[in-house]
């Protein structure tokens, strides 16, 4: 049990340092930008910057990685709600209520409705 509490203690000491919280601020930004844009997707994204990632520790590389796939996943909810345009194919289904909400002036709540759902399944 002292092990394990010790690697856990110790996994979060790597998470949370300030490098990888920057990276992973970073990715997400990256990933929200792109997720916006219809057509690219995390994959895309992912793969046109993993050449950034070479010169980082590995963890560090990952998280950031990881921040931009679910940033794109979030970013693609913000064009499902306001224009009615999924950024995303996971954001499909989002278009069917987040217009409607946000035509009904709405809209921030819808925003805000995305924004909780993408960090509770993310997390």
């Amino acid at each position: 049990m002292e092990l394990l509490l010790a690697n856990l203690a110790h996994g979060f000491t790597i998470a949370l340092s300030v490098d990888n919280l920057l990276f992973a601020l970073l990715g997400a930004l990256i990933g929200t930008a792109i997720g916006v844009l219809p057509g690219i997707g995390p994959v895309t994204t992912i793969s046109l910057l993993l050449p950034i990632t070479f010169g980082q520790p590995p963890v560090t590389a990952i998280i950031m990685l990881a921040g931009i796939y679910y940033g794109a996943q979030y970013g693609g909810s913000t064009t499902a709600i306001l224009l009615n345009l999924p950024g995303e194919v996971s954001s499909v289904v989002t278009t069917l209520e987040g217009y409607k909400m946000a035509r009904n002036g709405r809209a921030g709540a819808a925003l805000a409705t995305a924004a909780l759902g993408s960090f509770f399944a993310g997390t």
